[in-house]
Protein backbone atom coordinates (compact mmCIF):
# COMPACT_ATOMS: atom_id res chain seq x y z
CA UNK A 1 0.00 0.00 0.00
CA UNK A 2 1.38 3.34 -0.97
CA UNK A 3 2.08 6.11 1.56
CA UNK A 4 -0.67 8.26 0.08
CA UNK A 5 -3.26 5.50 0.49
CA UNK A 6 -2.22 5.00 4.11
CA UNK A 7 -2.74 8.70 4.89
CA UNK A 8 -6.22 8.67 3.33
CA UNK A 9 -7.13 5.60 5.39
CA UNK A 10 -5.96 7.20 8.64
CA UNK A 11 -7.93 10.42 7.85
CA UNK A 12 -11.10 8.42 7.28
CA UNK A 13 -10.77 6.88 10.74
CA UNK A 14 -10.43 10.27 12.44
CA UNK A 15 -13.47 11.77 10.69
CA UNK A 16 -16.62 11.06 12.72
CA UNK A 17 -19.70 10.69 10.53
CA UNK A 18 -22.90 12.32 11.78
CA UNK A 19 -25.15 10.05 13.81
CA UNK A 20 -28.42 9.34 11.97
CA UNK A 21 -31.32 11.29 13.43
CA UNK A 22 -29.15 14.04 15.00
CA UNK A 23 -29.32 17.54 13.62
CA UNK A 24 -26.22 19.58 13.17
CA UNK A 25 -26.51 22.71 15.34
CA UNK A 26 -25.87 26.02 13.65
CA UNK A 27 -23.92 28.81 15.32
CA UNK A 28 -26.10 30.99 17.58
CA UNK A 29 -27.26 34.29 16.14
CA UNK A 30 -25.22 37.31 17.11
CA UNK A 31 -26.78 39.24 20.02
CA UNK A 32 -26.31 42.42 18.01
CA UNK A 33 -28.86 41.13 15.47
CA UNK A 34 -31.71 41.86 17.93
CA UNK A 35 -30.41 45.18 19.21
CA UNK A 36 -31.53 47.30 16.28
CA UNK A 37 -35.14 48.45 16.03
CA UNK A 38 -36.48 50.39 13.11
CA UNK A 39 -38.42 53.43 14.24
CA UNK A 40 -41.30 55.27 12.71
CA UNK A 41 -39.87 58.67 11.74
CA UNK A 42 -41.71 61.59 10.20
CA UNK A 43 -40.31 64.99 9.34
CA UNK A 44 -41.84 68.38 8.67
CA UNK A 45 -40.35 71.61 7.38
CA UNK A 46 -41.69 74.64 9.21
CA UNK A 47 -41.30 78.11 7.74
CA UNK A 48 -40.80 80.91 10.27
CA UNK A 49 -40.58 84.66 9.79
CA UNK A 50 -38.14 86.92 11.59
CA UNK A 51 -38.71 86.86 15.34
CA UNK A 52 -38.55 84.70 18.46
CA UNK A 53 -40.77 81.61 18.61
CA UNK A 54 -41.60 79.03 21.26
CA UNK A 55 -42.39 75.49 20.03
CA UNK A 56 -44.03 73.22 22.60
CA UNK A 57 -46.29 70.22 22.94
CA UNK A 58 -49.99 70.99 23.23
CA UNK A 59 -50.94 70.93 26.93
CA UNK A 60 -52.93 67.89 28.00
CA UNK A 61 -51.95 65.73 25.01
CA UNK A 62 -51.58 62.08 26.04
CA UNK A 63 -48.69 60.72 24.01
CA UNK A 64 -48.32 57.39 25.81
CA UNK A 65 -44.54 57.20 26.15
CA UNK A 66 -43.21 53.64 26.26
CA UNK A 67 -40.14 52.21 28.00
CA UNK A 68 -37.87 53.73 25.35
CA UNK A 69 -39.17 57.23 26.08
CA UNK A 70 -40.75 57.51 22.65
CA UNK A 71 -42.40 59.32 21.02
CA UNK A 72 -39.89 62.13 20.89
CA UNK A 73 -39.46 65.37 18.97
CA UNK A 74 -36.34 67.20 17.83
CA UNK A 75 -36.16 70.72 16.39
CA UNK A 76 -33.17 71.33 14.14
CA UNK A 77 -31.95 73.00 10.99
CA UNK A 78 -32.34 71.15 7.68
CA UNK A 79 -29.22 69.25 6.48
CA UNK A 80 -28.54 71.90 3.87
CA UNK A 81 -30.32 75.03 5.05
CA UNK A 82 -30.98 77.70 2.50
CA UNK A 83 -29.75 81.25 2.90
CA UNK A 84 -27.74 81.83 6.11
CA UNK A 85 -27.88 79.02 8.71
CA UNK A 86 -26.27 81.28 11.32
CA UNK A 87 -29.38 83.50 11.22
CA UNK A 88 -31.36 80.78 13.03
CA UNK A 89 -30.60 79.66 16.59
CA UNK A 90 -32.43 76.85 18.40
CA UNK A 91 -32.36 76.23 22.16
CA UNK A 92 -34.09 73.50 24.16
CA UNK A 93 -34.57 72.95 27.88
CA UNK A 94 -32.65 69.68 27.66
CA UNK A 95 -28.98 69.79 26.64
CA UNK A 96 -29.40 66.76 24.35
CA UNK A 97 -31.88 68.61 22.13
CA UNK A 98 -35.05 66.60 22.78
CA UNK A 99 -38.31 68.45 23.36
CA UNK A 100 -39.73 65.80 25.75
CA UNK A 101 -42.71 67.70 27.07
CA UNK A 102 -40.77 70.94 27.35
CA UNK A 103 -40.26 73.67 24.79
CA UNK A 104 -37.78 74.97 22.26
CA UNK A 105 -36.91 78.58 21.52
CA UNK A 106 -36.25 79.40 17.88
CA UNK A 107 -34.76 82.79 17.07
CA UNK A 108 -34.84 83.82 13.41
CA UNK A 109 -32.65 86.87 12.80
CA UNK A 110 -33.35 87.07 9.08
CA UNK A 111 -36.53 85.38 7.90
CA UNK A 112 -38.21 83.61 6.42
CA UNK A 113 -36.26 80.49 7.38
CA UNK A 114 -36.96 76.77 7.47
CA UNK A 115 -36.76 74.63 10.61
CA UNK A 116 -36.90 70.83 10.57
CA UNK A 117 -39.31 69.16 13.02
CA UNK A 118 -38.66 65.40 13.35
CA UNK A 119 -40.96 63.02 15.26
CA UNK A 120 -39.65 59.62 16.39
CA UNK A 121 -42.02 56.78 17.33
CA UNK A 122 -41.58 53.10 18.14
CA UNK A 123 -43.11 50.57 15.67
CA UNK A 124 -45.96 49.80 18.07
CA UNK A 125 -47.05 53.43 18.30
CA UNK A 126 -49.64 54.63 15.83
CA UNK A 127 -50.02 58.10 14.30
CA UNK A 128 -52.38 59.09 17.11
CA UNK A 129 -49.51 58.92 19.62
CA UNK A 130 -47.45 61.53 17.78
CA UNK A 131 -46.99 64.71 19.87
CA UNK A 132 -49.16 67.66 18.91
CA UNK A 133 -47.02 70.75 18.61
CA UNK A 134 -47.91 74.41 18.87
CA UNK A 135 -45.94 77.50 17.91
CA UNK A 136 -46.17 80.75 19.88
CA UNK A 137 -44.55 83.91 18.57
CA UNK A 138 -42.94 85.74 21.48
CA UNK A 139 -41.64 88.76 19.58
CA UNK A 140 -41.43 90.09 16.04
CA UNK A 141 -38.99 92.02 13.91
CA UNK A 142 -40.72 95.38 13.94
CA UNK A 143 -40.75 95.95 17.70
CA UNK A 144 -44.43 95.08 17.81
CA UNK A 145 -45.76 93.77 21.11
CA UNK A 146 -45.67 90.02 21.56
CA UNK A 147 -48.84 87.97 21.40
CA UNK A 148 -51.18 88.86 24.22
CA UNK A 149 -49.98 92.45 24.56
CA UNK A 150 -52.43 94.77 26.27
CA UNK A 151 -52.49 98.41 27.22
CA UNK A 152 -51.83 99.24 30.89
CA UNK A 153 -55.42 100.25 31.61
CA UNK A 154 -56.77 97.02 30.13
CA UNK A 155 -54.22 94.54 31.45
CA UNK A 156 -56.50 93.31 34.25
CA UNK A 157 -59.96 91.83 33.67
CA UNK A 158 -62.84 93.90 35.03
CA UNK A 159 -64.66 91.26 37.02
CA UNK A 160 -66.45 92.52 40.11
CA UNK A 161 -66.20 89.13 41.82
CA UNK A 162 -62.41 88.98 41.57
CA UNK A 163 -61.00 90.27 44.83
CA UNK A 164 -57.46 90.53 43.48
CA UNK A 165 -58.42 92.93 40.68
CA UNK A 166 -57.83 96.66 41.15
CA UNK A 167 -59.21 99.60 39.18
CA UNK A 168 -55.88 100.76 37.82
CA UNK A 169 -53.35 97.96 38.26
CA UNK A 170 -49.69 98.73 37.94
CA UNK A 171 -48.63 95.09 37.82
CA UNK A 172 -50.68 92.36 36.15
CA UNK A 173 -50.04 88.62 36.01
CA UNK A 174 -51.87 85.87 34.18
CA UNK A 175 -52.24 83.05 36.70
CA UNK A 176 -52.90 79.40 35.93
CA UNK A 177 -56.62 78.50 36.00
CA UNK A 178 -57.37 81.98 37.34
CA UNK A 179 -56.79 84.57 34.63
CA UNK A 180 -55.42 88.09 34.92
CA UNK A 181 -54.92 89.50 38.41
CA UNK A 182 -53.67 92.99 39.20
CA UNK A 183 -51.89 94.80 41.99
CA UNK A 184 -50.05 98.01 42.78
CA UNK A 185 -46.28 98.37 42.75
CA UNK A 186 -45.06 97.16 46.15
CA UNK A 187 -47.88 94.61 46.51
CA UNK A 188 -47.75 90.89 45.79
CA UNK A 189 -49.28 89.79 42.50
CA UNK A 190 -50.26 86.15 42.49
CA UNK A 191 -50.82 84.34 45.76
CA UNK A 192 -47.85 82.92 47.69
CA UNK A 193 -48.58 79.34 48.67
CA UNK A 194 -51.32 78.84 46.08
CA UNK A 195 -49.34 76.37 43.96
CA UNK A 196 -50.60 78.09 40.80
CA UNK A 197 -47.97 79.25 38.36
CA UNK A 198 -47.78 82.52 36.44
CA UNK A 199 -47.83 82.38 32.62
CA UNK A 200 -47.20 86.05 31.83
CA UNK A 201 -47.07 89.52 33.33
CA UNK A 202 -46.89 93.23 32.60
CA UNK A 203 -45.72 96.29 34.57
CA UNK A 204 -47.01 99.84 34.13
CA UNK A 205 -46.05 101.95 37.17
CA UNK A 206 -47.77 105.21 38.04
CA UNK A 207 -46.77 108.11 40.31
CA UNK A 208 -44.42 109.80 37.93
CA UNK A 209 -42.45 106.75 36.72
CA UNK A 210 -42.79 106.49 32.93
CA UNK A 211 -43.71 103.00 31.75
CA UNK A 212 -41.12 103.22 28.98
CA UNK A 213 -38.36 103.52 31.63
CA UNK A 214 -39.15 100.01 32.88
CA UNK A 215 -38.11 96.86 31.07
CA UNK A 216 -38.53 93.23 32.06
CA UNK A 217 -37.86 89.69 30.93
CA UNK A 218 -39.34 86.28 31.72
CA UNK A 219 -37.14 83.34 32.62
CA UNK A 220 -38.12 80.53 30.24
CA UNK A 221 -35.42 77.98 31.09
CA UNK A 222 -31.86 77.63 32.25
CA UNK A 223 -29.99 80.55 30.71
CA UNK A 224 -33.10 81.30 28.63
CA UNK A 225 -34.70 84.71 28.83
CA UNK A 226 -37.44 86.25 26.74
CA UNK A 227 -36.64 89.47 24.87
CA UNK A 228 -36.76 92.68 26.91
CA UNK A 229 -40.32 94.00 27.02
CA UNK A 230 -41.10 97.68 27.56
CA UNK A 231 -43.34 98.74 30.45
CA UNK A 232 -47.04 98.51 29.76
CA UNK A 233 -46.69 95.51 27.47
CA UNK A 234 -47.40 91.88 28.23
CA UNK A 235 -44.55 89.37 28.54
CA UNK A 236 -45.34 85.67 28.30
CA UNK A 237 -48.54 83.91 27.26
CA UNK A 238 -52.17 83.45 28.24
CA UNK A 239 -54.01 80.13 28.34
CA UNK A 240 -51.06 78.15 26.96
CA UNK A 241 -50.17 76.37 30.24
CA UNK A 242 -46.58 77.59 29.86
CA UNK A 243 -45.25 78.59 33.30
CA UNK A 244 -42.66 81.30 33.75
CA UNK A 245 -39.66 80.27 35.80
CA UNK A 246 -38.68 83.70 37.08
CA UNK A 247 -38.44 87.39 36.21
CA UNK A 248 -35.83 90.04 35.56
CA UNK A 249 -36.51 93.79 35.77
CA UNK A 250 -34.37 96.85 35.06
CA UNK A 251 -34.77 100.61 34.85
CA UNK A 252 -33.45 103.00 32.23
CA UNK A 253 -33.44 106.67 31.42
CA UNK A 254 -33.93 109.24 34.17
CA UNK A 255 -35.77 106.68 36.30
CA UNK A 256 -32.62 104.56 36.59
CA UNK A 257 -30.83 107.58 38.10
CA UNK A 258 -33.61 108.56 40.51
CA UNK A 259 -35.03 105.20 41.62
CA UNK A 260 -33.91 101.87 43.00
CA UNK A 261 -35.73 98.72 41.90
CA UNK A 262 -35.81 95.35 43.56
CA UNK A 263 -38.15 92.38 43.44
CA UNK A 264 -38.98 89.14 45.23
CA UNK A 265 -40.81 85.98 44.20
CA UNK A 266 -42.21 82.70 45.47
CA UNK A 267 -42.31 79.46 43.50
CA UNK A 268 -44.57 76.42 43.41
CA UNK A 269 -41.93 74.20 45.04
CA UNK A 270 -42.27 76.28 48.21
CA UNK A 271 -39.10 78.32 47.79
CA UNK A 272 -38.78 82.09 47.75
CA UNK A 273 -36.13 84.43 46.38
CA UNK A 274 -35.37 88.05 47.05
CA UNK A 275 -35.35 90.80 47.19
CA UNK A 276 -32.82 90.97 44.33
CA UNK A 277 -31.56 94.15 42.70
CA UNK A 278 -32.53 95.45 39.27
CA UNK A 279 -31.02 93.51 36.39
CA UNK A 280 -30.60 90.26 38.33
CA UNK A 281 -32.67 87.16 37.54
CA UNK A 282 -35.08 86.12 40.26
CA UNK A 283 -35.24 82.34 39.87
CA UNK A 284 -34.53 79.14 41.80
CA UNK A 285 -31.66 76.73 41.27
CA UNK A 286 -34.22 74.04 40.39
CA UNK A 287 -36.05 76.37 37.97
CA UNK A 288 -39.40 75.86 39.67
CA UNK A 289 -42.39 77.65 38.18
CA UNK A 290 -43.07 81.22 39.31
CA UNK A 291 -46.01 81.52 41.70
CA UNK A 292 -46.11 85.17 42.88
CA UNK A 293 -43.84 88.21 42.82
CA UNK A 294 -43.49 91.70 44.22
CA UNK A 295 -41.94 94.73 42.48
CA UNK A 296 -40.56 97.58 44.61
CA UNK A 297 -39.61 101.05 43.38
CA UNK A 298 -38.02 103.48 45.85
CA UNK A 299 -36.43 106.90 45.32
CA UNK A 300 -32.67 106.48 45.16
CA UNK A 301 -31.18 106.38 48.66
CA UNK A 302 -34.45 105.87 50.52
CA UNK A 303 -35.19 102.83 52.66
CA UNK A 304 -38.49 101.00 52.65
CA UNK A 305 -40.23 101.32 56.01
CA UNK A 306 -41.33 97.71 55.93
CA UNK A 307 -40.33 94.92 53.61
CA UNK A 308 -43.26 92.86 52.48
CA UNK A 309 -41.91 89.34 52.49
CA UNK A 310 -43.60 86.00 51.81
CA UNK A 311 -44.94 84.12 54.85
CA UNK A 312 -42.06 82.79 56.95
CA UNK A 313 -43.17 79.17 56.55
CA UNK A 314 -42.72 79.50 52.80
CA UNK A 315 -39.15 80.75 52.85
CA UNK A 316 -36.31 78.33 52.06
CA UNK A 317 -32.58 78.49 51.65
CA UNK A 318 -32.80 78.95 47.87
CA UNK A 319 -30.78 81.77 46.38
CA UNK A 320 -30.77 83.80 43.16
CA UNK A 321 -28.16 82.78 40.63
Amino acid sequence: MSAKAKRQREDSKLATPPVPGNKVRSAPASPEANRITELRVTGHLMMLDTGLFCVFETPGAANGHDASGLPGVRISLPPRPKDRPESVSISTFRPDGWLSGGAALVRVAEGPAQVLVTVYQSPQQGPESAPRLQVLKLSGDSGAPAQGTAEPAAMARKESDRAAAVKEPEVVAHVQRTGDVGAKVGEWVGKPGSGLWIEGFGIAPKNGVPAEDVEYQAVLGRDWLSPWVEGGKFCGSRGMALPLLGIKVRLKGATAKDYDCRYSATFIDGSSIGPVNAGEPCETESLAALEAFQIELHPRGSVSAKEKKPPAKRRTAARAR
